[in-house]
């Protein structure tokens, strides 16, 4: 179940990005309207992505993955 959660999250942070691209292309970017939009659009695929990144991390496919504790240095025998 989770691949498919992935992948769900994946397409829906990809359908913004085309509507930002379309935005570009009609030029409306540079109305207030398209800025807003775009601000938008990229805050809703910054948050799927996110969510994708996190799966990712925590299935150790991604980053550095799950931290191993920090090794105790031996003691020394100082007197």
């Amino acid at each position: 179940m989770l691949p498919v959660m992935l992948l769900i999250s994946i397409l829906l942070g990809l359908i913004p990005l085309v509507g930002i691209g379309w935005i570009v292309v009609s030029g409306t970017i540079t109305t207030v309207d398209g800025l807003f939009e775009s601000i938008i659009m990229l805050s809703i695929s910054g948050v799927f992505f996110l969510n994708v990144f996190w799966e990712l991390r925590d299935r150790g496919l991604f980053g550095k993955g799950k931290a191993e504790p920090a090794k105790q240095p031996p003691a020394s025998d100082e007197s």
